[in-house]
């Protein structure tokens, strides 16, 4: 697709963004008081026509849900709900704004699976089990994330987006990790703690170094490895709708720029476990 290999930084000073840039950030938020990335300063890098041609890839609210189960540990799924639908709806909003800057095309990731994540493994004690009240709101999230999107791209004339399923991605590699050759799927590569999930890039916190890292889901606390970036990077090319739908990566940079999309999210088929068992 012609992407250099090295994306700059958003607000590298003199990073050439006129072709790709990273607005990458740590604890971003939909709602609160998290990190916001000005793009202002490199509106004048880029030609009057390539904010349409451009394509937003946003993965956000990870943050949302796990400081609102650190604050309100006892929230019930009246609490839970409404807060799903306050980030549910300011992320509308800030799609919306986007929009009317002329973005045109997004790729979103929905909310990733939460409770499995080795930092909250490890504040939370589970052991190896995941913290299903996690799960839970990332559940109610994704379950109203497709239907709000098909929404937009409806009312707004030429919004174009795709929906990555990376809860179940995710899923499938901690429920099935031999067969996507992970050794480790509950613990960090780099970091302390029970499951490796503190620390990592500190002086004093040391990586196992000596380990092969392609071994491990989770590079740290809660960031995938290089080798799960890469597979993840080759499902959002060309994966099936069970994973990315309407439409993959490749066919969204694509589309004709102002046309509305003909296919829209569905709710997936619930995958099924299948026993194989020995003929008699």
């Amino acid at each position: 697709m012609g992407i250099p290999h090295d994306l700059p930084p958003a607000l590298k000073p003199g990073a050439d963004v006129s072709r790709v840039a990273s607005f990458a950030v740590d604890y971003a938020f939909i709602l609160g008081n998290g990190t916001r990335t000005p793009k202002n300063s490199m509106i004048s890098n880029w030609k009057e026509d390539d904010i349409p041609k451009s394509l937003f890839m946003i993965s956000t609210g990870m943050e949302d849900y796990y400081n609102f189960t650190k604050t309100y540990p006892d929230a019930d799924a009246s609490a839970q709900q409404a807060y799903v639908i306050s980030v549910i709806n300011r992320l509308k909003y800030n799609l919306e704004l986007l929009y009317s800057s002329r973005s045109s095309k997004f790729v979103v990731h929905n909310v990733a699976l939460l409770g499995c994540l080795p930092i909250v493994r490890q504040e939370f004690n589970t052991g190896y089990e995941c913290y299903e009240k996690f799960n839970g709101l990332a559940k109610k999230h994704n379950a109203r994330l497709g239907p709000m999107l098909n929404k937009l791209a409806k009312a707004k004339s030429g919004f174009q987006f795709t929906l990555f399923d990376f809860y179940n991605v995710l899923l499938r590699r901690t429920q099935r990790n031999m067969n996507y050759r992970f050794s480790f799927t509950n613990i960090s590569y780099c970091g302390i703690g029970s499951h490796n999930a503190h620390g990592c890039g500190l002086p004093n916190v040391h990586s196992k170094l000596c380990e092969y890292q392609r071994y491990y889901l989770y590079f740290d606390a809660c960031d995938d490895t290089e080798k799960a970036q890469e597979s993840f990077a080759h499902l959002l090319s060309g994966a099936d709708p069970n994973v990315l739908q309407p439409m993959n990566i490749r066919q969204l940079i694509t589309y004709p720029v102002n046309d509305d999309i003909s296919e829209f999210w569905k709710e997936p088929v619930e995958e099924r476990e299948f026993i194989v068992r020995p003929w008699h």
